[in-house]
């Protein structure tokens, strides 16, 4: 097999940055708890695609062997530094970009010293891959690619594995509904923002843990729209694409707020 294991985690620093604050360590509690479960599965690498690393021209590999360093979120900064410390399978990356090359995609390696690492990257490598044992693969969310596309490089992902003989556990990071609260915060009572989009995001996670994939294909676009979901759910997409759109069922280890936004961790249970 090689997908062994599949995931969806936010983005967010909150959950590690501020683990104390209930609602987001319950969140925190949940990225451990998908964690163990992918060094469990005992993947060669790990690929993540992540949100936060917006491309605009050429889809992006990180191609540079290590990462670390310290990252300062834009966002969120008065919570602290992120540290990170990441290494990268070359090998994988480079069968990756000429995977991507040979879909009609524009495709290159990012290969520079302090490349800023994105907050997403950052957080879900931290809890999933924390002594950086196993080494990653990371895709850029080029802004320009639609689902179809962003699931043809989860596909790409994929095969370039299965052609090298390696496992991957293939991680999609970003959010679900995205109205963040605009003013300050009692962060402990921290809420999802919109009730509807409450009720969506619920309706999408029944729907994940019941394995329903041709109903959340359906649904994809109209969820996106009403609950204003991160990017449009494009680390659905590259996820799914891995997958081959195919899986029995999911986990969900934490539901909950970030600051009004929703976010939920997911562990999809492969078919077979």
């Amino acid at each position: 097999m090689t997908v062994v294991s599949a995931f969806l985690a936010p983005g967010s620093p909150l959950p590690y940055a501020r683990r104390d604050n209930p609602p987001w360590g319950a969140i925190a509690d949940g990225l451990e708890r998908a964690g163990e479960a992918l060094r469990a599965s005992r993947p060669d690498a790990i690929v993540m695609y992540s949100t936060q690393w917006i491309a605009v021209l050429d889809q992006l590999w990180q191609a540079r062997p290590r990462l670390k360093g310290a990252h300062v979120d834009e966002n969120w900064h008065e919570y602290g530094d992120l540290p990170f410390n990441i290494r990268v399978d070359t090998d994988l990356t480079a069968a990756a970009i000429q995977g991507t090359l040979d879909m009609g995609i524009k495709a290159k390696g990012v290969d520079y010293d302090q490349f800023p690492v994105d907050t997403g990257t950052i957080t879900v490598s931290n809890f999933f891959n924390p002594e950086a044992k196993i080494a990653q693969v990371i895709a850029a969310n080029n802004v320009y690619h639609d689902w179809e596309q962003t699931a043809g490089l989860g596909k790409v992902a994929a095969a370039a594995a299965k052609k090298s003989r390696k496992s991957i556990a293939v991680v999609g990071i970003g959010g679900l509904s995205g109205s963040f609260y605009r003013h300050t915060i009692d962060i402990a009572e921290d809420k999802i923002a919109s009730a509807a989009e409450d009720e969506w995001n619920r309706k999408v996670l029944a729907l994940m843990e019941r394995g329903k994939a041709d109903e959340l294909l359906a649904l994809r676009s109209e969820y996106a729209d009403a609950a204003k979901v991160d990017m449009g759910f494009k680390h659905f997409a590259f996820v799914m694409g891995a997958l081959d759109n195919d899986f029995e069922g999911a986990i969900t280890h934490a539901y909950g707020p970030l600051y009004g936004a929703g976010a939920a961790v997911i562990e999809f249970r492969k078919s077979g």
